[in-house]
């Protein structure tokens, strides 16, 4: 008697674990993660909608590449999330490029800024994901895929994950 072995393959309500790495045009590693990370196919809407449908069907073990324009990646580039203002009305501590800091308005809404550039007294902070405006390539390494659990399904959100995933 033959036995067959199925082996699982990407579909949605599957939970997806993988490492990444995403790239510029110019083939520059902007970012890699080699820790595992996890997501549920079709589901919590945490994964790039091109990547999940060029990942739909793959096998664990699958090397796949995703081209990705700026906006379906990280969106363009906003210029007015970006401020220009007098170093000397920033606090010390934030007088450096890369430092970040955390601005809430008046409805409690909070944003990341990132400072981007010191000149000649002035200080840009910029409050856009690094790489939006940026078209990208994602490459994604499958490591495992398998059925998401109910509980899992009830809450969105795949749990054995090691790290949390925020793409969006």
């Amino acid at each position: 008697m033959l036995s067959t072995l199925t082996h699982p393959v990407i579909a949605d309500k599957h939970v997806v674990t993988f490492t990444y790495v995403i790239l510029d045009e110019a083939r520059q590693v902007l970012e890699q993660s080699d820790l595992p990370m996890s997501y549920i196919h079709g589901v919590d809407g945490k994964m790039f909608p091109k990547v999940e449908q060029y990942l739909l069907g793959a096998n664990e073990g699958a090397e796949i590449e995703v081209p990705l324009s700026a906006e379906e990646a990280f969106g363009p580039h906003n210029p007015e999330l970006a401020f220009t203002d007098s170093l000397e009305n920033v606090p010390p501590p934030y007088r450096r490029v890369g430092a970040e800091a955390m601005f809430q308005n008046d409805k409690g809404d909070t944003m990341t800024m990132v400072v981007t550039r010191i000149d000649n007294g002035q200080i840009t902070l910029d409050g856009n994901h690094p790489f939006a405006g940026k078209n990208l390539l994602f490459r994604i390494h499958v490591v495992t895929i398998r059925a998401a659990t109910p509980q899992e399904l009830a809450q969105g959100n795949a749990l054995d994950t090691p790290g949390p995933l925020t793409y969006q």
